[in-house]
């Protein structure tokens, strides 16, 4: 997998809603640094198994698109015994 780069709003963002939600659940304030090291962590932790998720996401849907492209092919099949389809 390749290194997972936050670009600086969403990691602006992130850092936000972890602060808010310690405060908020667990009454906890911590300050902008504590913040990105626990997004570090968890991008490095969790990182992985959230790609993969998303990586087999893409995969289903792809093949339920190849499924209905296999379908519409086989809708457009002529027969090839003109004498047995009459």
């Amino acid at each position: 997998m390749p290194d997972l780069k936050l670009d600086k709003d969403t990691r602006t963002r992130l850092n936000q809603q972890i602060r808010q939600y310690l405060i908020d659940e667990l009454d906890t304030d911590i300050g902008n640094m504590e913040a990105d090291f626990l997004i570090d962590f968890l991008t490095s932790s969790l990182g992985a198994s959230f790609y993969n998720l998303g990586l087999k996401d893409a995969q289903a849907l792809l093949a339920r698109r190849m499924d209905d492209i296999n379908d519409e092919l086989y809708g457009m099949e002529q027969p090839d015994d003109p004498i047995r389809s009459r």
